[in-house]
């Protein structure tokens, strides 16, 4: 068997005689624990990765979308206080509206009724006269129209005209003694007041008495 020749004058290196077995393996060593997942961190979190929020807790787009609800509730409720209001003052205007109408449309007819009245106590109503008037008192009647004043009245100047009046010691407070003419009004709305005699004590100021 020839040997190699040598190369630039170096023999080569005598080759290692390698059996099964003869090699050892490396011995394991410690585990690397910067290696384990469980033990890095997220970056910029600070904390182990698969920790997250407790749970119950929004996250910050429920937490908008919780405040832009409650936002448009509290609208939705003071829209709906002030479509409320809104409604209740229409309600009452139409209410004014359709008083002041009949008041002034009965204030027309007062006169009317006074020569009903005065007729009726002459005996000139009669027959079918008699029940056209009575029909024509309870239609009125039955859009608000009132009468008041009576003999025995207390005197009140906010609804009493008083045409005369008569000193006495035997009354403590004016009276009304006679009715002249009646007053009308339409619930709490005067259409005029009643025209009445008037006796009581002489008081410092005696019941303005119209001319």
């Amino acid at each position: 068997m020839n040997r190699p020749p040598h190369v630039h004058g170096l023999p080569h290196p005598p080759l290692a005689l390698v059996g099964h077995g003869s090699a050892k393996r490396p011995e394991p060593g410690p585990p690397d624990v910067t290696d384990r997942p469980d033990e890095r961190t997220e970056q910029g979190t600070g904390r182990p990765p698969g920790h997250d929020e407790p749970a119950g807790r929004p996250t910050p787009p429920e937490a908008v979308l919780y405040a832009e609800l409650r936002e448009r509730t509290a609208d939705l409720q003071r829209l709906k206080a002030e479509y409320d209001n809104y409604r209740k003052r229409v309600h009452r205007d139409r209410l004014a509206v359709g008083e002041i109408a009949v008041a002034n449309v009965l204030s027309r007819l007062l006169p009317v009724l006074d020569s009903l009245a005065e007729a009726t106590e002459q005996g000139e109503v009669t027959g079918g006269f008699q029940r056209v008037a009575e029909a024509l008192r309870a239609e009125l009647g039955a859009l608000g129209l009132q009468t008041f004043g009576a003999a025995g009245d207390p005197f009140d100047p906010l609804i009493h005209e008083a045409v005369t009046f008569t000193p006495t010691d035997r009354l403590e407070q004016a009276m009304c003694t006679e009715v002249l003419r009646l007053g009308y009004r339409v619930g709490d709305r005067l259409l005029r007041p009643a025209q009445v005699a008037v006796a009581g004590e002489p008081p410092a100021a005696a019941p303005h008495v119209r001319p």
